[in-house]
């Protein structure tokens, strides 16, 4: 009984771990991953390096295609996109 009595704090201070940082981490990169998966042409996207473009095409190869200005085009990976500022709406 004393063996278990001194891992008890040691299971603890794991259990608070996992529920303050593992978890809402976890849950983080899951919104992260569908919002990259739902991304589609014409969405308003800011990348992690700050830069601010529209999608213009999607590639199967995990890269999008983002006009920066007019005529300006870059290839970005897309799970560099950091947040989308606005989305459009599906073709009907």
């Amino acid at each position: 009984m004393a063996g278990i009595e001194q891992f008890i704090p040691l299971i603890l201070i794991f259990a608070i771990m996992y529920f303050l940082l593992i978890r809402p981490q976890q849950k983080k990169v899951k919104e992260h991953a569908a919002m990259v998966a739902a991304l589609r042409r014409g969405d308003q996207v800011v990348t992690q390096g700050g830069i601010i473009g529209k999608v213009v095409k999607v590639k199967d190869d995990g890269e999008l295609e983002v006009e920066v200005a007019d005529g300006v085009k870059i290839r970005v990976i897309q799970s560099t996109i950091a947040t989308v500022i606005s989305k459009t709406e599906p073709a009907k």
